[in-house]
């Protein structure tokens, strides 16, 4: 197998290495054969291919002012969004970045769940009304007010910014319930374009067991957790059912909802992801719940050879859970 095999099974073509070259046998051979760095810049040129097209269609319909990107949790939604920009940019639009977390209800006010904890999963998290009485606003080219949420004080603040769309603007908002229709029901369908941003192409261990995309997400989230929001790998583990259950409840079921898919896997990541979440879930006590998710995931992830954090482009979806984006994903 190799670098060829992999561009062929990116682009879909019919071929009998299918099986194979997803696997970490496959993986490891590359970056023992010192190809790694192809292996790298193969997977961003054809990532970047995929926001490439999106950005067209989007750019080819005057009528749309507003793309709701949304995916599950450490999917890369900021980062995606980010590049998605430069590639309007590229296309003649001027797009404005948003995030829908700074429509979150005030700590305070955040629903329950059954549990009787704060359900910051919930759409309902969010403050329906005023996102869309504020995106409403901007599509008909009123100067609008644009809250922040601070996450230390757990409440909505606002620090002078505003914004008024011009012709050729175009907002682009990130959040995991983009895909929702509540999210966006006063805004006109085709002022619209939805995404979800998501991995999609499992990597296997032998060509036959193959790992679910979450325990991508999983890994991704324990090392950007540790690094940025100073939580442990116990506490992203035990948090994670939680998640899920969110992700199942109000993500999953709006998929189809979307105008375009984003796929965000990269055949790389679990080499480039190892070395740190090994160190970080090797601080798991052994006397917690959460050990023996740690183990199974140590012992995985010594299965790959790993890949060093220099080889990876700065503008990488990547970065956003290793360090050194180039962009602001914090």
């Amino acid at each position: 197998m190799n670098i060829t095999d992999f561009i062929y099974t990116m682009h879909d073509y019919p071929t009998p290495v299918e099986r194979t070259v997803h696997t970490v046998p496959f993986i490891n051979r590359m970056i023992e054969q010192g190809m790694a760095a192809d292996m790298i810049l193969v997977t961003e040129a054809l990532q970047e291919r995929q926001l490439s097209k999106i950005a067209e269609q989007i750019a080819s319909d005057d009528n749309i002012k507003v793309v709701l990107l949304a995916g599950p949790s450490s999917s890369g939604k900021t980062s995606s969004s980010k590049r998605l920009c430069i590639q309007l940019l590229a296309s003649m639009k001027h797009p404005v970045a948003l995030s829908m977390d700074n429509w979150f209800l005030n700590r305070d006010q955040t629903p329950l769940d059954e549990f009787g904890k704060p359900d910051f999963e919930t759409i309902y998290a969010l403050d329906l009304k005023q996102f869309n009485e504020n995106i409403s606003s901007l599509i008909n080219g009123e100067q609008v007010a644009l809250p922040t949420f601070n996450f230390k004080e757990g409440r909505q603040e606002y620090r002078g910014e505003t914004l008024r769309l011009t012709d050729d603007m175009i907002l682009v908002i990130e959040g995991i319930h983009a895909l929702n229709p509540l999210m966006s029901e006063q805004i006109e369908e085709d002022r619209k374009f939805r995404i979800y941003a998501a991995p999609q192409s499992p990597i296997s261990l032998d060509g036959e067991n193959w790992i679910p995309t979450w325990v991508n997400r999983l890994l991704r989230r324990i090392n950007r957790d540790y690094q940025t929001r100073g939580l442990s790998a116990q506490q992203t583990l035990a948090r994670w059912p939680s998640v899920r259950r969110g992700e199942q409840k109000w993500i999953e079921p709006f998929i189809d909802e979307a105008d375009a898919v984003f796929d965000t896997s990269m055949l790389y990541e679990l080499a480039a992801l190892s070395t740190k979440a090994i160190e970080v879930l090797s601080e798991v006590p052994h006397d917690s719940e959460e050990y023996k998710y740690a183990e199974q995931l140590i012992n995985f992830l010594r299965m790959l050879k790993p890949i060093g954090s220099e080889q990876i482009p700065i503008n990488s979806l990547m970065r956003e859970f290793i360090g050194g984006s180039i962009f602001d994903v914090v």
